[in-house]
């Protein structure tokens, strides 16, 4: 029997103490068990006794029953807790299933994850449903509560209300507020915000904030309004500041920001002593990202490299994150009363494991990945459906009227630029890299509308359901092309298509509500390296296509955005143009 839902029943937590008084027999035992013992900081050897989904024992003793207990000799192996993953977007064409699915595999048992897209694409009700379903998988899931949207809806007050946002903050399965993309409102004026700040701090739970760039002064404001922890660190001065300052600080090595090995080299400048407060994440890396670079084991593994005293890698891949949520009692180490989250290694040096255990089930052993171990979702039963679009873009939608636009300065920062184009053209000269750009309602009600340059320099069209907003995008050089990828992405209920001289040439299908897909990683990695092949080959530049049209309608970002109210100055929080009804 596996946990139920977010603790053990008392029947449980009987047996479990039952076990030691050798009236039950465990499930597994691990002898001769070489384990690191977070706590101390040291390898020890001992018999670790599990029942079902939780260790109930370590030490030199041996059970008194063991009717029908595995009984696994690890001799010649180490064991480490399962990895955990402190800031995941689970949505970044995956979904939270498939990356759980993937993550396991490579040793990162828990997840704590982004609630965006279940705001913004399910019913609360539905969204607590699914989150509660998850539970019945290896893998411990867990959430944050978003404060705000990320970018500049229509309809704002809407979207999160108070009574919204204090129900996800009271569900076991959240354990932090935030992130605090909206950090200068809530310095400034934003009350509410506050308010669900305290109210985090009250119910004993995290507040993460996002503050990149900051100073001393505004993380000293940012700490006296209640923030905990922080993940936009660049360089080893801005993590070494957080750490001063109190702050539990994550280093990112992800797909936009891979700045992991940097910042440690950086590091040794500040004789650091104490490795307590510092966690890892790959922060919503892409797919390619993951299978190129793995995950929580690839932290790890850059961190021993670059000196970090072997058993401090680990505690910061496990405990130091299960600390900073109040969940040690329960997660990142190998000790009694906590889910049996192991991973095995064949050296203490290398982070990858040859065998993965988590809730007590053996997700890969000796190399060999079980087959078995995700139970399927029901998506319709939560409402996660393929998109149904009853309009389409016409003539008038795709005339273009604009005196500037927004230039690409990287994969996810854009400038205004003057606009010299005529925007009744069908096709734009493929003599600058510049490309109209829409983003519209995804019930076709209203849009916002400019050119972007950077993108692409010669792609016909791209119609994508894939947004920070859950709206529909389209851009390209060819208004016809432009109006066949958006058929082409209708019938498939969402997804992201190309089309280019009047012919599909790329699609990849997002039947979850448009957003994400149903898919095992491994084929949303194979479609994501096509995607990328084909806009590298029509003029794009940068790395990560796939975050840019994330973040396209992102606010949280410099310095113009495509936005549901309409054209953004970021930095003076201005609608320079507004939407346009439909």
């Amino acid at each position: 029997m596996q946990e139920h839902l977010y603790r053990w029943r008392n029947k449980q937590l009987r047996e479990h103490v039952a076990i030691i008084d050798g009236k039950i027999s465990p499930t597994i035992v691990l002898k001769n068990a070489t384990f690191l013992n977070v706590y101390i900081k040291k390898w020890q050897t001992a018999n670790i006794w599990i029942y079902e989904d939780r260790i109930v024992f370590v030490g030199e003793d041996m059970p008194k029953k063991m009717t029908n207990t595995e009984l696994v000799d690890c001799s010649g192996e180490y064991l480490v807790p399962g990895y955990v993953e402190p800031h995941s977007h689970p949505y970044q064409l995956y979904n939270p299933h498939s990356l759980a699915e993937y993550a396991l595999k490579k040793g990162t048992t828990t997840l704590v994850n982004d609630n965006l897209m279940l705001l913004l694409l399910l019913e609360k009700k539905k969204a607590f449903s699914f989150i509660d379903s998850l539970q019945d998988i290896p893998a411990s899931l867990f959430w944050w509560a978003r404060f705000d949207s990320q970018s500049a809806l229509r309809e704002e007050e809407e979207f999160l209300d108070n009574e919204e946002v204090l129900d996800w903050l009271n569900h076991e399965a959240v354990i932090q507020g935030g992130e605090l993309t909206n950090w200068p409102e809530i310095l400034k004026e934003d009350d509410l915000s506050l308010y669900w700040m305290q109210e985090t701090k009250r119910l004993r739970k995290s507040v993460e904030g996002h503050f990149p760039g900051a100073s001393i002064r505004t993380l000293s404001k940012m700490k006296l309004l209640g923030a905990d922890g922080d993940h936009e660190s660049i360089s080893a001065k801005e993590l070494y500041l957080r750490l001063q300052l109190g702050y539990y600080a994550a280093i990112r090595h992800s797909s936009i920001r891979p700045d992991l090995r940097n910042i440690l080299k950086e590091l040794t400048a500040y004789d650091v002593k104490v490795w307590d407060y510092m966690m890892f994440t790959t922060d919503g890396a892409t797919p390619t990202f993951y299978e190129e670079e793995g995950m929580i084991e690839r932290c790890i593994e850059i961190a021993i490299e670059e000196g970090v005293p072997v058993e401090e890698a680990y505690a910061i891949g496990s405990i130091n994150a299960a600390k900073y949520f109040n969940l040690e009692h329960r997660l990142g180490s190998i000790a009694p009363g906590r889910t049996a989250h192991i991973n095995f290694l064949s050296s203490k040096e290398n982070p990858i494991p040859t065998s993965v255990m988590a809730k007590g089930k053996w997700i890969v052993r000796n190399g060999e990945t079980a087959s078995d171990y995700m139970k399927p979702v029901d998506w319709p039963a939560y409402d996660f459906n393929p998109l149904k679009l009853d309009w389409e873009p016409d003539a008038d939608d795709l005339h273009i009227s604009m005196p500037f636009g927004m230039e690409m300065m990287s994969d996810v920062l854009l400038k205004p630029y003057a606009v010299k184009t005529e925007s009744n053209k069908n096709l734009l000269s493929r003599s600058n890299n510049e490309a109209y750009v829409l983003l519209m309602d995804k019930e076709g009600k209203w849009l916002t509308s400019t050119y972007i340059k950077g993108f692409t320099d010669s792609l016909g069209g791209l119609a994508s359901s894939y947004s920070n907003t859950g709206d529909v995008i389209l851009l390209g050089k060819k208004k016809s092309d432009i109006q066949l990828a958006f058929q082409r992405m209708k019938e498939l209920g969402g997804g992201i298509v190309l089309a280019h001289k009047g012919e599909i040439i790329f699609e990849l299908p997002l039947r979850l509500q448009g957003v994400m897909a149903n898919l095992k990683m491994e084929d949303v990695i194979e479609k994501e390296r096509e995607l990328k092949k084909l806009l590298q080959e029509f003029g794009y530049t940068f790395g990560d296509p796939v975050y840019t049209l994330l973040f396209l309608s992102s606010t949280h970002l410099p310095y113009i955005r495509i936005t549901p109210s309409g054209i953004i100055d970021v930095m003076k929080k201005e609608v320079l143009f507004p939407s346009i009804m439909r």
